[in-house]
């Protein structure tokens, strides 16, 4: 399975021949997007259309989290019938690849393993795989500047589109709990399942690959903080990096921080994809950080920072999953470090 996580990863580090091509290509996603948009608000009806559609300087844009909040902007799911579900849905693969769809679906799914395993509690939170919402920004066209997201719990995803082309995805935010299914439950994913397990054994396998010199560089701390930094908050934190650089790495370790960063990136659809990778390439793979903080084998609390010169990425899994499965509850997330959102970062 980490071979085959290698082999993918590195092959979209090589999948875009000319910029000029790659920026066609991205064109077509933002196209697909205003196509799919349309199409779904076209099934709304007025009082719907009133819920999904704000302007695009609605101050709602940039609030953006992932924990269970009692109320979100946009139009639940749950509050859709069946054609307008399915609008929806297609507008959600218009923006993601195959891989990313399967993993914001199996997300949504897992909230029927949570209502399962909370039934007894009183006053938590909600537990719906329904409970997600759709907010449109603008008016999506290809010309002129639109909005969309997509969110709930453990899932957060924003895009901008900008004269036909994907400008902005972030911030990009998947998370699971559990991270690893124990008990398969009606509605939830199959036992076994892990919806994020390139984004953990990738990096393991790096932390495991590292000398001793270079994992004093690399470890940054011998506890996992409780969080990814900045979570809700409109711009991503513009710390220094920390950890150790890609010049420091050898050739196969670089390969797996490939591999590790296209674990992400493949959520995407390939040409977007490829213009990300392409960009991290020519900034130089030597200038991405590699991070760790907590324990260096899984089910003990672990967290990693991967930070280039305009994107950060953290990954942190230390909560325990509501069966009481300590590390078993993952939060992972993509940031522009040149401004989320499509705007400039302060």
């Amino acid at each position: 399975m980490l071979r085959r996580l290698l082999v993918v990863g590195f092959s979209l580090a090589l999948c875009v021949s000319s910029a000029a091509a790659a920026l066609m290509l991205w064109r077509g996603t933002g196209t697909d997007m205003t196509v799919a948009a349309n199409a779904f608000l076209a099934t709304l009806d007025e009082k719907q259309r009133a819920t999904a559609v704000l302007p695009y300087d609605d101050a709602g844009r940039v609030k953006w989290h992932f924990i269970p909040l009692a109320e979100r902007k946009g139009l639940q799911i749950k509050h859709m019938n069946d054609e307008q579900r399915q609008a929806a849905l297609r507008l959600l693969k218009s923006c993601l690849s195959e891989a990313g769809y399967k993993k914001a679906s199996t997300i949504m799914s897992l909230e029927a393993i949570l209502r399962e395993l909370e039934k007894t509690r009183t006053n938590g939170p909600i537990r719906d795989p329904e409970r997600y919402y759709w907010t449109v920004f603008g008016k999506p066209a290809n010309e002129g500047t639109w909005g969309l997201s997509v969110e709930g719990h453990h899932m957060s995803l924003n895009f901008v589109v900008a004269d036909g082309t994907m400008a902005s995805f972030t911030p990009h935010m998947f998370g699971a709990n559990p991270a690893t299914v124990h008990e398969h439950i009606n509605g939830g994913p199959e036992k076994g399942t892990r919806i994020l397990h390139g984004e953990e054994d990738l990096a393991f396998a790096l932390l495991a690959s590292l000398d001793s010199d270079q994992r004093k560089t690399a470890v940054i701390a011998a506890e996992a903080p409780k969080d990814v930094r900045g979570a809700g908050e409109p711009q991503p934190p513009q710390s220094s990096p920390e950890g150790i650089a890609g010049k420091d790495l050898k050739p196969e370790q670089l390969t797996t921080l490939r591999a590790l960063l296209a674990s992400y990136l493949n959520n995407l659809p390939a040409d977007v994809a490829a213009v990300h990778t392409k960009a991290i390439e020519e900034a130089g793979i030597e200038k991405v950080y590699f991070a760790w903080a907590g324990a260096d084998k899984p089910g003990i609390g672990h967290y990693y920072r991967v930070q280039g010169t305009t994107f950060l990425v953290e990954f942190c899994n230390v909560q325990p999953d509501a069966a009481g499965n300590v590390a078993n509850h993952i939060h992972a997330v993509w940031r522009d470090l040149e401004g989320d959102f499509h705007l400039k970062a302060k």
